[in-house]
């Protein structure tokens, strides 16, 4: 049987080799507490077995609707490839242990950038978000930045995985697996 985390793994692989091309960016959609869809670019930054993690402010709108439905979706689209992937689960805090680890790999203008910017939020002009990030510069200036008790990590725990490829004619391949249990259900779909 085919594990979708492992095809998913090698078609993210390929993807890598291409030009131009950042694997890790997916499009995620949530639904907010009035029912209202959005969507919006983000960065898987890792994946396995448990789901696949992006992180974020949790003060942020896309955060605000996961708090009230966690159900989401994500679509990875490699148009050279001819290949999309389509992941539907819910989505979950990482520990605050894991969000600490990851924070500490990122860049520190990224570490900085996080603690300057109130995401979603109204910004009045360019000039008060820089003044914001210099601000954070200097008062980290000479440390190691801490991760904001506002910024953390979800993980999406797929139940649903779709493979898409392109095919001449619009036959398309579409291969759906379905979470039962520890094991998943492959069915094959018409284009």
């Amino acid at each position: 049987m085919i594990d979708p985390i492992e095809k998913y793994r090698d078609w993210y692989n390929e993807a890598a080799l291409g030009p131009g091309v950042d694997p890790k960016a997916v499009c995620l959609s949530t639904v907010d507490a009035a029912g209202r869809t959005a969507a919006r670019m983000v960065l898987i930054q890792y994946f396995d077995e448990r789901g696949s993690v992006f992180f974020t402010n949790i003060e942020s709108r896309k955060a605000v609707s996961i708090a009230s439905r966690p159900a989401v979706s994500f679509c990875a689209h490699w148009a050279l490839l001819e290949r999309q992937v389509r992941v539907e689960g819910f989505a979950a805090l990482v520990t605050p242990a894991e969000a600490d680890a990851y924070f500490a790999t990122r860049p520190r203008e990224s570490q900085i950038g996080a603690w300057a910017s109130r995401q979603s939020q109204p910004l009045q002009s360019r000039v008060m978000l820089e003044a914001r990030f210099a601000e954070f510069d200097r008062r980290y200036s000479g440390q190691a930045v801490p991760r904001p008790p506002f910024w953390s990590g979800y993980r999406i725990v797929p139940d649903r995985i779709e493979f898409w490829t392109g095919r001449p004619g619009r036959l398309h391949d579409r291969e759906l697996f379905e979470r039962e249990g520890p094991t998943w259900r492959t069915t094959l779909l018409f284009p």
